[in-house]
């Protein structure tokens, strides 16, 4: 199933989401699900709040960014449950998208380096040190799951300059290759 993608602005995005157990209902479809939205929308990561469910999961398949960054090519994980241990190093800017927020792309700084601890799709804890775009893309994703989205980062002067067009993403005045849910619109634009 694909899902609509929900839109800045919406409820859904702003809520810390919830761990899951094993037993979650047809929690391998639902991954499946998330795998297949992800892929149809031309995304590098989605996490589950992004699609309106406010549970700890976010998939990343970078292998879109592997021609740049070799390091990334076959990158492609589940993230369950998953918490950011330890950020270091000196912060790096880099330009960040969502599918939430089509249309704008922005230079955000993070640390180049994380320690996380998630479970995979079959449940088995992992923990391991990710470092460059692959933490940015973690750390991306990981921000859906607590209600951050990559513009609360930005400068306040961006901020302002954004509003007008962020405004528009919420009133569904953009045009989009794939299905999203609008706040301030009662259908989505399919």
């Amino acid at each position: 199933m694909i899902y609509p993608i929900i839109a800045y602005g919406h409820p859904g995005l702003r809520k810390k989401a919830e761990d899951i157990s094993p037993d979650y209902p047809d929690l391998k479809k639902f991954i499946d699900d998330l795998w297949e939205t992800m892929y149809v929308t031309d995304g590098i990561g989605l996490a589950a709040p992004q699609i309106n469910k406010s549970i700890r999961i976010f998939v990343i398949d970078a292998t879109a960014l592997s021609e740049k960054y070799p390091e990334v090519k076959d990158f492609k994980k589940t993230f369950i449950n998953a918490q950011i241990i330890k950020e270091e190093g000196e912060e790096w800017s880099y330009s960040e998208g969502c599918l939430s927020i089509p249309d704008i792309n922005e230079t955000v700084l993070r640390k180049p380096r994380l320690l996380m601890r998630w479970h995979d799709e079959d449940f088995t804890e992992h923990e391991q040190w990710f470092d460059g775009v692959i933490a940015r893309v973690i750390q991306h994703e990981y921000d859906h799951l607590e209600g951050i989205l990559f513009t609360d980062l930005l400068s306040n002067i961006r901020k302002i300059l954004l509003k007008g067009k962020l405004a528009d993403i919420s009133k569904g005045d953009i045009k989009v290759d794939y299905r999203m849910i609008f706040p301030l619109r009662k259908k989505s634009n399919r």
